[in-house]
């Protein structure tokens, strides 16, 4: 089903902004991984995934989240997500894992929010 993909990132004063947009599926999975190990992340930093443009996310994209959040938990950064649809918001709820990931409205939002030294384990903040 793979469709256009795109795959952006950021800096911010907070750590990296990773944007997806497009169809994240099977097909385009590897894409966003390769983005992801190109990721230069350091204990205390953020990332945040921006969903605002992602139209649709398969079980591979699922994935991806996830991997992308355990890429940030290994080098001792925090992860959320921000702009996460009504539709994805309801699949990762089914899942479980809800609790897994911090969200937010915007990527401005996460940013905004985030403190490292005031975060939680879990990444939940």
């Amino acid at each position: 089903m793979s469709g256009v993909f795109a795959v952006t990132t950021r800096t911010v004063p907070t750590g990296t902004v990773l944007a997806f947009a497009g169809e994240l599926d099977s097909g385009t999975a590897p894409a966003a991984h390769g983005a992801m190990t190109k990721l230069s992340l350091n204990a205390g930093d953020q990332l945040v995934v921006d969903l605002a443009g992602l139209e649709f996310c398969d079980s591979s994209g699922i994935t991806v989240l996830v991997s992308a959040h355990n890429l940030a938990r290994g080098a001792g950064a925090g992860f959320a997500l921000a702009a996460v649809s009504r539709q994805l918001g309801r699949t990762l709820d089914i899942l479980g894992l809800t609790g897994l990931f911090a969200t937010y409205p915007t990527a401005d939002d996460a940013s905004a929010a985030w403190s490292p030294a005031g975060s939680r384990e879990d990444g939940v903040v």
